[in-house]
């Protein structure tokens, strides 16, 4: 992806796109790497996060190096999804007790027991040709002082960015600020983007030094040449979308804007229903298909869309397996991305890599993932986002020309062997044996 910085790149340092995997560069390393992987089990809590970590363990697995292992810190009342990695060298796999239970408690609680399950998980690994040993954490907890150095990947800052909604409570203010101080002290934190870098600087002092832009990568089947069914029209009709639609698949929290979504819509309704060329029986205001939400989200939403009288321009799906939603973003006019905050821009991601254009807020890391495949406006601005989606569902040339925008900018974007790349870089760059117990 064009326009995300490059491996290694710091705030401050000057932009560039980052390396593709052709490129000539340092050979790195296999380290011993632990990670905890509580997210793939339980992906509803933390989708993004399970996203990530199966598509770079997918990727490592696709090419494993020598001196490379896992230890695996899991869930015990849940399934062992690492069974599916058969390639990678796994050394070890540690069963933590269901913190989740604890709710915001387990801010606290996390960072000692993961203290405790990984001590000992990387001891003697350059005995078997690594490098050293590393904790590589992706999940909302950290391991305090687990005598091996932390990469810490960060994919969320709201909790911090919107401290009203994500730290109302003691216990979730005080784990908050325990996260907040082990990221700080991290010896590598890598980030989606280069605002995501700006932000992590801002909200967290992190170091510039130990900031490091690894873009993302689009699932494979958000690509055009993975044979997705690029009409969508399996999923638009099983869903009753009608030959028009737009896809919003995100999270419904406070990091999310759908109240100035429905707003915007509530306000097109007042207007004349625009003429469509060459498309009958299409919807107005804009028919918006929403992803995931659970029942509860459904009914939420569901009544304020009543409230504001555009409740026949939702449309609602299920949370989807990745090859129907690819199809079913890929036949979409465009996606839509009404947000508060966005650290990794992942959704918007995978519509450009599938051609689709997005029309978001122009918040976080989305103008760097967006840039000329999409529209952006700022974050509350019912008027704007109105007018956005007008032109995105009316002005045929111009979504053409978006269209076509989407499609330039997936050409030879980044993959996951990229991010895998670049991550090993910086597992081996700090990396180190670890200490005797």
């Amino acid at each position: 992806m064009t326009g995300q910085g490059r491996p290694g790149w710091r705030p401050g340092s000057g932009n560039g796109a980052a390396s593709r995997s052709g490129d000539a560069g340092p050979a790195t390393a296999g380290v011993r790497v632990v990670i905890d992987l509580r997210p793939v089990q339980d992906p509803d809590r933390a989708p993004t996060t399970a996203i990530y970590l199966e598509q770079l363990l997918t990727a490592l697995d696709e090419d494993p190096i020598p001196g490379e292992s896992f230890s695996f810190l899991l869930a015990a009342e849940r399934d062992d999804p690492s069974e599916r990695w058969s390639r990678l060298d796994i050394v070890g796999r540690r069963l933590l007790p269901p913190t989740r239970l604890l709710r915001s408690g387990a801010l606290t609680v996390d960072p000692i027991l993961l203290r405790g399950a990984s001590l000992g998980a990387g001891w003697r690994a350059e005995r078997v040709g690594a490098a050293g040993s590393v904790y590589h954490a992706a999940a909302g907890a950290l391991p305090i002082a687990s005598g091996i150095p932390i990469v810490a990947a960060v994919l969320d800052l709201a909790p911090w960015a919107q401290p009203e909604a994500y730290q109302r409570g003691l216990a979730t203010r005080f784990g908050q600020r325990i996260r907040a101080r082990l990221l700080k002290d991290a010896a590598a934190v890598l980030v989606p983007g280069r605002a995501t870098a700006l932000e992590a600087r801002r909200l967290l002092h992190v170091r510039q030094t130990r900031l490091r832009v690894v873009a993302l990568a689009p699932r494979p089947v958000f690509r055009p040449e993975a044979a997705i069914d690029r009409s969508g029209a399996a999923e638009a009709e099983r869903l009753g979308l009608g030959p028009r639609y737009a896809v919003y698949a995100g999270r419904y929290d406070a990091r999310q804007d759908l109240p100035t979504l429905l707003d915007a819509l509530a306000r097109l309704a007042r207007e004349p229903a625009p003429p469509l060329v060459g498309v009958t029986n299409a919807s107005w205001p804009p028919r918006i298909c929403l992803v995931g939400a659970t029942p509860d989200d459904r009914a939420a939403l569901s009544r304020a869309a009543s409230r504001a009288g555009v409740a026949d321009a939702m449309a609602y799906a299920p949370a989807l397996p990745p090859e129907r939603l690819a199809s079913l973003v890929a036949g979409a006019r465009f996606l839509v991305q009404p947000v508060h905050s966005e650290s990794t821009g992942l959704a918007a991601l995978e519509a450009i890599a599938a051609g689709v254009p997005v029309v978001a807020s122009a918040v976080g890391v989305l103008p760097e993932v967006v840039g000329n495949a999409g529209i952006l406006v700022e974050p509350g601005d019912t008027a704007r986002l109105a007018t956005a989606l007008r032109v995105a569902w009316t002005d045929d040339e111009l979504h053409a020309m978006l269209v076509a925008a989407a499609r330039e900018r997936g050409t030879g974007a980044r993959t996951w062997a990229d991010v895998v790349r670049d991550t090993r870089a910086v597992w081996a760059a700090v990396a180190r044996p670890a200490p005797f117990l």
